[in-house]
């Protein structure tokens, strides 16, 4: 029988998940675990890199989040679900990383410096958060990864981690695994305004929504501004109600027929964002129905994260083991 090949991805818990969690990451999480060993983790010291002066609602957050990755498919016998906190080898590791990376090199990374320009709110003139994407590279080469889940935007991130890992390498031998993009589709989908979404700008569906907040959310969507009436022409293309649409109605018929009247005015914007309201419904409603159940009981979840993160750190350990090894780090 021959092994499947590792894939490793997190998500910081810095929210509640919703929507563009769902069609950016989590509905190419899912199927992996058919044809991958997957690891996937809870990023709670990733989420203190930006939020450290507030960490109250963290663990919060994280089981929270949790609860959405099972309520979506995926499955704690299946694959690892772990939070990072809970295998102190990701710290180990990426402090000897720290110590053969030149700065320059995490000075370049782009988000870097945009991130601090979009959140001028908070000081991130920090270590740990210059310090990120070397907490990245180990926490996918502390389980020798083969590859990562990732969109085409985040490729040039993986690039940092190969370079890492190779420097570490020239160092002390052929140690840590350099791992390779998975590119996944990852669809844009604009925020219910048709900005950036984000929880910052309230522009997000979540995926514990119930019914009646969704047909809310959606019957304040951005549409075609210049269409003041039903009966003039609208634009599709660009136009989030229908990215949306694309991305969720699986009535692929019933999308067609709405964009041909749209166009030709002959369909109101009540009528589409009612089918839009109904079509994330039925989609969500299983999601719902499971996550109810789960955060109905945290010792559960509680449960599976440390179970997982025990499974997680017996790879982890083997991996530091032999970085110890390499480094001469023997008493």
């Amino acid at each position: 029988m021959t092994e499947k090949p590792r894939a490793v991805s997190g998500m910081r818990p810095t929210g509640r998940l919703h929507l563009g969690h769902l069609v950016g990451a989590l509905r190419n999480w899912v199927p992996l675990q058919d044809t991958h060993e997957c690891f996937y983790f809870v990023a709670d010291w990733h989420a203190l890199t930006s939020d450290y002066s507030n960490t109250a609602p963290l663990t919060g957050y994280a089981l929270d989040n949790l609860a959405d990755w099972i309520s979506v498919g995926l499955d704690p016998d299946r694959s690892t679900i772990f939070v990072q906190s809970l295998v102190p080898e990701h710290a180990e590791l990426f402090l000897l990383l720290s110590m053969v990376v030149p700065i320059p090199w995490l000075e370049r990374v782009p988000t870097y410096k945009e991130q601090q320009e979009q959140m001028s709110d908070k000081d991130l003139s920090t270590l740990g958060f210059l310090g990120y994407p070397l907490l990245q590279t180990a926490d996918v080469a502390l389980y020798d990864a083969r590859f990562v889940p990732v969109g085409e935007d985040q490729v040039a991130h993986l690039e940092l981690s190969r370079e890492v890992i190779r420097r570490f390498n020239q160092f002390y031998g052929e140690i840590l695994v350099e791992p390779q993009p998975l590119l996944t589709p990852v669809p844009r989908l604009p925020g219910l305004d048709n900005r950036k979404m984000s929880k910052s700008y309230k522009n997000t569906i979540e995926l514990g929504d119930d019914l009646k907040t969704v047909q809310k959310k959606v019957r304040m969507m951005y549409t075609d501004p210049k269409r003041t009436r039903a009966d003039i022409p609208g634009t599709v293309e660009g136009n989030p109600v229908f990215m949306y649409h694309d991305a969720f109605n699986l009535d692929t018929a019933e999308v067609n027929d709405l964009k041909a009247r749209y166009r030709s005015g002959t369909v109101g914007d009540v009528e589409v964002k009612n089918k839009l309201a109904s079509a994330i419904n039925l989609m969500l409603e299983p999601i719902r129905e499971k996550r109810q159940k789960l955060i109905a009981k945290p010792s559960q979840l509680t449960e599976i994260a440390v179970e997982g993160s025990r499974k997680a750190r017996q790879v982890a350990k083997e991996t530091i083991e032999r970085v110890r090894d390499a480094v001469r780090l023997r008493y």
